[in-house]
């Protein structure tokens, strides 16, 4: 090669060095916000999370790569959940995963159009979190938790494995969810139900001991303790320790309550509603709007029982129970 063709190439090759390269694409990072309705330490909810965020990870979102997740913990008080609620939307993040009626309704009302997923969320429609469940026709969409059947199936559950009951005490925040005492009211009129119900409700926790006090009173009781937007679940302390003072029966939609030391729940699998949420999430941060995504009910329900508290109360649990739980506790 000769000289001043080397410098002409060489001349080229640095130009074309010098051109600027095209940008690599780089996957924008994307925001999600989680609002847990209970505290930090508990255990339940630590799962219900990792489910999550395992979840998201196998859909490819990974906080501090190519999304920001921030989680936050409400420890089931109401004045908190209004701070952590304007804190989220503040962020703007591209999707908010809301637990409980209470952070629904308070996202609800804060934005309408941040997309919202909202988990174990009783009655949305009567709520007036969506339109239908089939087409939400809004910013919100979601997963159900419990409804009427699931309450009946409670009480019936309670009444197998403690044959004596006459009747069963239903226990939910009434300022927070009336929408029980319609479920309380159908029941009733139920023919040939197993049980009485009664309402056996609070909204501090006085007034839990107060309700539990008043239904031990009454001879062959037991309680159940319902979803009511997250209060029951973070009194559940207070819960346990006047069932236990009073010896009652019980039952609850919560599997912690009965590793603590309850009788038995009966309820969805939570774990499967985090995982299905985070599959939506996935969709609206790919580009679905929450209006066109059809609301969810559960499809997995877990009975746990409770063996050494049964033996307790002096109750035989029957085989057939036990055949069809999913946890026993020994």
């Amino acid at each position: 090669m000769r000289r001043r063709e080397f410098i002409t190439l060489g001349g080229g090759a640095a130009a074309v060095l010098a051109l600027p390269r095209p940008a690599t694409a780089q996957q924008p990072m994307r925001r999600i916000a989680v609002f847990m309705a209970s505290r930090e330490t508990d255990p339940e909810d630590q799962a219900r999370t990792r489910t999550l965020l395992q979840r998201l990870q196998q859909l490819g979102w990974v906080d501090g790569r190519n999304a920001r997740i921030d989680v936050r913990w409400a420890g089931g008080s109401r004045e908190r959940t209004k701070e952590i609620v304007a804190e989220l939307t503040a962020l703007k993040p591209d999707v908010i995963l809301s637990t409980g009626s209470i952070a629904t309704a308070t996202f609800k009302q804060a934005t309408a159009s941040i997309p919202v997923v909202f988990t174990m969320v009783n009655e949305p429609v009567t709520q007036g979190f969506v339109k239908s469940l089939a087409q939400p026709g809004g910013n919100l969409t979601g997963f159900t938790f419990i409804d009427f059947t699931v309450i009946g199936k409670s009480a019936e559950l309670l009444k197998t494995i403690a044959p004596a009951l006459t009747r069963v005490g239903f226990m939910f925040n009434p300022v927070v969810y009336p929408l029980y005492d319609s479920y309380l009211q159908a029941y009733q009129a139920q023919p040939n139900r197993p049980v009485e119900v009664m309402r056996a409700t609070a909204s501090s926790t006085a007034e839990i001991n107060a309700a539990i006090d008043r239904l031990a009173g009454q001879p062959n009781a037991g309680l159940a303790v319902l979803a009511d937007g997250g209060f029951n679940l973070a009194n559940r302390p207070t819960i346990r320790a006047a069932i236990e003072r009073h010896r009652l029966p019980s039952i609850s939609p919560w599997r912690n309550f009965v590793t603590e030391g309850s009788l038995m729940s009966y309820g969805p699998d939570t774990a499967d509603i985090f995982h299905r949420a985070a599959d939506y999430i996935d969709r609206i941060l790919k580009g679905a709007k929450p209006a066109d995504l059809p609301v969810q009910q559960p499809v997995k329900f877990e009975l746990t029982i409770n063996v050494k508290t049964a033996k307790t109360l002096g109750l035989d649990v029957p085989p057939t129970l036990l055949a069809i739980a999913d946890e026993v506790i020994e």
